[in-house]
């Protein structure tokens, strides 16, 4: 008989963009280690992307729960829609003047919605699942954040009936990028470390998908932490051909902090200083670009170079992953970020292309590159080794023999690690 475990998110499809991939994929595989996962979702969830395409890859024989939820970002569109989607999806610009709304937005979104803006339906969904889980025989509960209001639900629920719960980081909680962004009040900043600490000590068995979060976590807590990492799945991209020029390709979203300007640069040295270079090359840009890396690229001399595409359905940036000569990992310099590993990178590292990433010293990234063989690693302050790798990619793409030798992806596959979540359950 298969053990039902009840399974806490907020992103699922029709949410598109990559928070809604991790579970997505458990989900899918739990069945074959005689599990049946239950998923409890919002029913009116205001995602800031869409992807319709990834219902198909929802079972018929999963139950899923749909359970409504009252969003402020809904509010905070009769203000400013524009900004409000903004700030939802994480974008917070500091490189450009804040307006007055957007200081307000950010003040009233960080001081009295804790831990985040989805923290409304941790109550009535805790009074619904007490109901759900006793009656359903339900022995054991995962919650998946961000958002890490999801995990007040596992607590109250931990508290209450006593089950047993997984607590899932897909990124980490107080030492997250943004965080420091949403001008918290001490009070504020006191009550996340607060519930963080209470979340971490309370939780069964904590997951992370980061060795650096497992780290920073041991600091807080005696709890078990287990890292599983995002993976890749088996992805049908339909026919394609490779790109005829020397692509060069992000797939994501590219925000003001996350601006390589040390890769800009470089290219724009290499186009002025090789003329095949120059004729061959094209910077392929899938997803989100946010003005200020625009207008940095337009600066370099880059803008005849640009194929800027914009957000793509995951299956149709698979195919562009898979059809470029490159592909292209940027991580903001930032000792918060090395913890960060872009579900994105797993599926570039069985694309077959070699990967070009830049980011911080020491990160989780740089040491799954380096172990699976997948591609190069640079910081911030490698501009003449990161010059003369591009130029070496370009050598063999001319060669003909451009293409990636990875080892040991096996792992990483998605229904690998949901055999090693299967086993924490």
């Amino acid at each position: 008989m298969r053990r039902k475990v009840l399974i806490i998110a907020y992103y699922w499809p029709p949410a598109g963009g990559p928070g809604v991939q991790r579970w997505l994929k458990f989900v899918k595989y739990l069945p074959e280690f005689n599990i049946e996962p239950i998923v409890f979702v919002p029913e009116n969830a205001n995602y800031p992307i869409i992807d319709t395409s990834l219902e198909s890859e929802v079972s018929k024989d999963i139950e899923v729960i749909k359970f409504p939820i009252n969003e402020p970002y809904k509010l905070a569109q009769f203000f400013s829609r524009k900004k409000a989607n903004t700030i939802s999806r994480g974008i917070i610009n500091e490189n450009k003047k804040q307006s007055l709304v957007e200081k307000l937005m950010l003040f009233i979104r960080g001081n009295f919605f804790i831990p985040d803006a989805r923290v409304g339906w941790v109550g009535p969904s805790t009074e619904f699942l007490l109901k759900y889980i006793s009656e359903n025989n339900i022995e054991t509960i995962v919650t998946t954040g961000p958002p890490h209001s999801l995990h007040l639900i596992g607590l109250n629920l931990k508290r209450k009936l006593g089950v047993k719960w997984l607590a899932d980081f897909r990124d980490p909680w107080t030492t997250i990028g943004y965080h420091k962004q949403l001008k918290l009040a001490p009070s504020s900043q006191k009550k996340h470390k607060s519930l963080e600490k209470q979340v971490l000590a309370t939780a069964d068995q904590v997951i992370v998908t980061s060795f650096v979060t497992k780290k920073e976590f041991q600091q807080i807590t005696k709890q078990p932490i287990e890292v599983i990492t995002n993976g890749y799945d088996n992805e049908d991209s339909g026919p394609f051909e490779m790109d005829s020029k020397f692509t060069l390709s992000h797939i994501g979203s590219l925000l003001s902090k996350r601006n390589p300007e040390i890769l800009w640069k470089v290219l724009s040295e290499l186009i002025t200083e090789n003329k095949d270079f120059q004729q061959d090359f094209q910077l392929n840009l899938v997803g989100f670009i946010s003005e200020n890396v625009l207008q940095t690229i337009k600066k370099n001399s880059l803008t005849d170079y640009i194929n800027e595409i914009g957000y793509v359905s995951h299956s149709e940036s698979v195919k562009y992953q898979k059809k470029s000569q490159v592909l292209l990992l940027i991580e903001i310099d930032s000792e918060n970020t090395k913890s960060i590993i872009p579900g994105k990178l797993f599926e570039y590292m069985v694309s077959n292309r070699p990967i070009l990433a830049i980011g911080p010293k020491a990160s989780d990234v740089e040491r799954i590159i380096k172990e699976t063989n997948t591609g190069s690693y640079f910081n911030y302050q490698d501009s003449e080794s990161l010059k003369k790798s591009i130029l070496e990619l370009y050598m063999n793409y001319k060669k003909g023999i451009l293409k990636s030798h990875p080892i040991g992806l096996q792992k990483y596959h998605r229904k690998s690690l949901t055999k090693r979540l299967s086993q924490l359950v």
